[in-house]
């Protein structure tokens, strides 16, 4: 299996749209690859304005964010492609594409990396943060899972929550635990659930 790194990917519509989502950069060699599925404003994108950035986020709130319809996040411009990256991370990177594989579903656009750049220090890793971040592709997953899955997994993830999390990470699981819930019809919350307690 590749390595795959969860980022902060941006992309820019001819007019000048911004589009932040959160993507795996999937490692090829020295390339990196995106591989949206159809229909993407990111393929859209992509097509008109061959580069991309990929970020860091230093605040996982990003990530849950752009998961759960809250995209409108700090970004500057780019260094050396045309469009911008999110302000607010660790580091940041750019690429053009060289390659794309099409497909009617899936296609993949092949990157090559001409910018990188650290911004803030990096102080540890995070349980809670680790967290959020699986509980937000399971949320992107709703209509391809089943629910029994999602909420036992969620409540795993949960444990972390309720051990690590800061204020920031509390608030990220809140937004995604509002999106599960109201996909599967609960009014309860994990979090408050006795088997959830350490």
């Amino acid at each position: 299996m590749p390595l795959i790194l969860e980022t902060i990917v941006t992309t820019t519509s001819p007019d000048g749209e911004l589009h932040l989502v959160p993507f795996g950069l999937i490692q090829d060699g020295a390339d990196w690859v995106l591989a949206p599925f159809r229909p993407s404003p990111t393929i859209l994108n992509l097509e008109a304005n061959p580069v991309f950035a990929a970020s860091s986020p230093s605040d996982i709130r990003v990530i849950a964010g752009a998961v759960t319809g809250r995209r409108d996040w700090a970004t500057l411009p780019c260094d050396r492609i045309p469009g911008r990256r999110l302000a607010d991370s660790f580091g940041h990177a750019e690429f053009e594409v060289t390659d794309v594989e099409p497909d009617a579903t899936r296609p993949r656009y092949r990157g090559r990396l001409v910018h990188s750049a650290a911004h803030i220090p990096f102080f540890g890793y995070n349980r809670a943060q680790a967290a959020v971040l699986e509980a937000a592709i399971l949320s992107t997953r709703l209509h391809m899972l089943d629910p029994e899955k999602i909420l036992t997994e969620m409540r795993y993830h949960a444990i972390a929550i309720i051990k690590t999390a800061g204020p920031a990470e509390r608030e990220a699981w809140d937004w995604i635990e509002d999106k599960v819930a109201a996909a599967l019809g609960r009014s309860d919350r994990i979090l408050d659930e006795p088997t959830a307690a350490p």
